[in-house]
């Protein structure tokens, strides 16, 4: 029933969040969406011959630590192509050039943002957003002005469904919300797990419903699931009833700013089990809200800084030079991965054309990225391993690889 209840509560806010974008599109380009406007299809470069690229996210607001981890990537690789003399189409170098806007973490302020981005600053490609809510917001309107997209890290399958322009660079809910139960499982040897999700989520809503699957595939059972809406304060009811389960396992598919807060919560009702979750939980600010009370807790992430791979240990050595000695989370990793990824694409397609771009970054194969080696399937979706972190004396430390 908490299934099939909050699915369509979910499918209702992506056709309002779809709406939206389609609204804001018109209002701003006086488009009609059946034409594909000339702005994303012959590419933009500045008179200096600059190629000016966009990035939307939520650069303030209750998940800002998203929105400025994946900038503070995406302006690194920036920063190095630049370094190199820029990005060589058909043997002229070109510049990059970012502009990045701020939806706040909300779906409403997308389609304007993203519309911005191609009707006034002529970008070639847009890269954004974190979350998939607000992805499945401003997709339409790159796919609308044919401006081809990459998504760092919603991982959604209803995001690149969009259309042929939109990208992304991360795994998909199937394969993370698979990735954890075979953890709880195989690691944990959990039996009965519980799960506390964001029903207003679209990314919250899908990854519940993959471990349940697939936990019950693997043997477990699953003896509650509740639901919340993010900016809950009070968790002790859900929480209690959880209790009364014997779970031996609570997994949250929720973003760091309510994760904390139920750990808290959980911890003072007595509750000892461990923590699970999705990559939502990945930023610093999880251990400052939580402390004490998210340590062995575990979450699905992208990658973690300290395993020894020469690619890791060389992005966060640079990202640390660059940004005051901060550790990159997964979010700042996939960003940076994420604009390789389209300058690879524009020096193979020669052109910022955006048919041609799309067809280049279609046909990415074994890229090596921080995050793993990318290869952009049918589907437009990256095939790519996932890690499992632990929170280990408030850092996330690596714990396991799962493969897809």
């Amino acid at each position: 029933m908490h299934a099939r209840a909050n699915v369509t509560s979910v499918l209702s806010f992506s056709r309002s969040a779809l709406l939206a974008a389609g609204v804001a599109l018109a209002v701003l380009s006086g488009c009609d969406r059946g034409s594909t406007p000339s702005t994303g299809t012959t590419g933009s470069t500045g008179a200096a011959g600059d190629i000016v690229i966009g990035h939307y996210g939520s650069l303030t607001g209750a998940e800002a630590t998203f929105g400025l981890s994946t900038d503070n990537g995406i302006r690194l690789a920036v920063e190095e192509i630049n370094a190199a003399g820029g990005v060589n189409m058909g043997g002229k170098s070109h510049k990059i050039v970012l502009k990045s806007e701020d939806t706040e973490g909300k779906p409403e302020k997308a389609g304007t943002v993203v519309t911005k981005l191609i009707t006034a600053d002529k970008v070639a490609a847009v890269i954004g957003e974190v979350a998939s809510s607000v992805t499945l917001a401003g997709a339409p309107v790159a796919q609308q002005f044919g401006v081809p997209m990459i998504t760092p890290s919603s991982t959604n399958p209803q995001c690149t469904a969009v259309g042929d322009m939109i990208f992304r660079v991360c795994f998909i809910d199937p394969f993370q919300g698979y990735a954890c139960a075979k953890f709880a499982a195989s690691d944990l040897k959990v039996k009965q797990a519980a799960i506390l999700f964001d029903q207003a989520s679209a990314y919250s809503v899908g990854l519940k419903d993959e471990f349940e699957k697939n936990f019950t595939k693997l043997g477990g059972q699953i003896v509650a699931v509740e639901a919340y809406t993010k900016g809950e304060s009070n968790f002790n009811p859900l929480l209690t009833k959880i209790r009364e389960t014997g779970a031996e396992l609570l997994f949250i598919p929720g973003y760091y700013t309510d994760v904390a807060n139920i750990a808290l919560q959980a911890r003072k009702l007595g509750m000892t089990m461990p923590l699970l979750g999705g990559d939502g939980w990945d930023s610093s600010d999880l251990a400052k809200n939580g402390g004490a009370a998210i340590e062995g807790s575990f979450y699905s992430n992208h990658y973690a800084s300290d395993q020894p791979t020469p690619e890791i240990q060389s992005f966060v050595r640079k990202y640390k030079e660059k940004f005051g000695g901060e550790t990159p989370d997964g979010l700042a990793a996939l960003g940076y991965d994420a604009a390789r990824v389209l300058f690879d694409a524009m020096q193979r397609a020669g052109t910022t054309d955006g048919a041609k771009l799309r067809d280049a970054i279609a046909s990415t194969k074994d890229f090596k990225g921080v995050t793993g080696t990318i290869s952009i399937n049918e589907k437009r979706d990256a095939v790519k391993p996932a890690v499992i972190v632990e929170m280990k004396g408030g850092k996330p430390v690596f714990r396991a690889r799962v493969e897809p």
